[in-house]
């Protein structure tokens, strides 16, 4: 099936979600508040997923605008103070050797726990040539900056070409030693790992891309089919997650995801405490049972399943990992 199909034909408006979900009229009118105020959009394809009829379902909980993301002020609009650290338009430069770069703002599915659910409220975008122009400037007068991360939004929202001239241009920077992508694509679209894509990367490589499977039921064999051609292209894929209430925060859910990552070939790498992003507190999961999660996964299950449970902090203090001390 053709992505860009896909991609141009997601479920935008309260309208278009009331009849599949079944919801009632209140329900629909509370729905149609929060897509006003928040940005929403899923894939044909992921929305898919959804178990119609539960409004519990922890796909529908991810993709699908909640009224409580409007009703409570708890929270921040930028917790990791990435605004304060974008010396120019489109870069994040919090750590000495490593920036992000905001390839765009646009996603294919509008995740309800983002942390840069600020990005919503603007028009979607692209790094333009002068944008990248001046981003790489700014990278090129620093030379400790080895590692470029591409993220947004999702870069794979883009077209290969306008993907492979942003890649070219930060690969051509003489002191830039690896690059990686962040994109949920394989998760919530992924036609759009095409062989022509995979092709493209290649060519950039060293290049790691970083993805985010959050339940068992993403793990489909389309998107296992989009992880096994990446790697088949020499593009090691890892995954991090975010910790969501009702969504994954049991111990069968959690096991069930880590086992189905192992055996796709994709490397658990971070369990994320979802942060305190205005709007997501009914996606938060207490610290001290995520802690408690994971003691029971250290030891049950297989160590190249376990990913390391972090909180990500403002500023440069960056990963805090998160657990038990153990003298036994």
């Amino acid at each position: 099936m053709d992505w860009r199909w896909q991609f141009r034909s997601r479920i935008r408006t309260a309208d278009e979600l009331t009849k599949p979900l079944g919801l009632r009229r209140g329900e629909r009118r509370a729905l149609g508040e929060v897509t006003r105020a928040c940005r929403a959009a899923a894939t044909p394809y992921y929305f898919s997923l959804i178990r119609a009829g539960d409004p519990l379902d922890p796909i529908r909980l991810q993709c699908i605008p909640d009224s409580r993301e409007i009703a409570s002020p708890v929270g921040l609009d930028d917790p990791l103070e990435e605004q304060a650290h974008s010396p120019v338009p489109g870069l994040i430069h919090r750590f000495r050797d490593r920036c992000l770069v905001l390839a765009t703002n646009r996603c294919a599915v509008y995740c309800r726990h983002c942390n840069r659910r600020r990005l919503w409220r603007e028009p979607e975008r692209m790094l333009g040539s002068r944008g990248l122009e001046a981003v790489a400037g700014y990278i090129e007068r620093r030379p400790a900056l080895r590692e470029v991360i591409l993220s947004g939004g999702d870069p794979l929202t883009l077209s290969d070409g306008r993907l492979e001239r942003i890649l070219a241009r930060l690969h051509a920077i003489g002191h830039v030693e690896v690059m990686r992508i962040g994109s949920r694509m394989p998760v919530v679209l992924p036609m759009r790992i095409t062989e022509g894509l995979c092709g493209l990367l290649r060519r950039y490589r060293p290049l790691w891309l970083l993805t985010q499977f959050n339940h068992p039921r993403e793990i489909t064999a389309e998107a296992a089919g989009a992880c096994e051609r990446l790697l088949e292209a020499g593009i090691p894929v890892l995954n991090q997650s975010v910790l969501l209430k009702s969504v994954n925060d049991d111990y069968r859910t959690m096991r069930e995801l880590l086992y189905g990552l192992e055996r796709i070939g994709v490397k658990p790498y971070y369990l994320f405490q979802c942060e305190e992003v205005r709007g997501t507190a009914h996606f938060r999961v207490d610290v001290h049972d995520g802690m408690r999660l994971m003691e029971k996964l250290w030891k049950t299950t297989s160590g190249i399943c376990l990913p390391r449970y972090v909180a990500d902090r403002p500023g440069t203090k960056g990963k805090v990992p998160l657990q038990p001390v153990s003298l036994l």
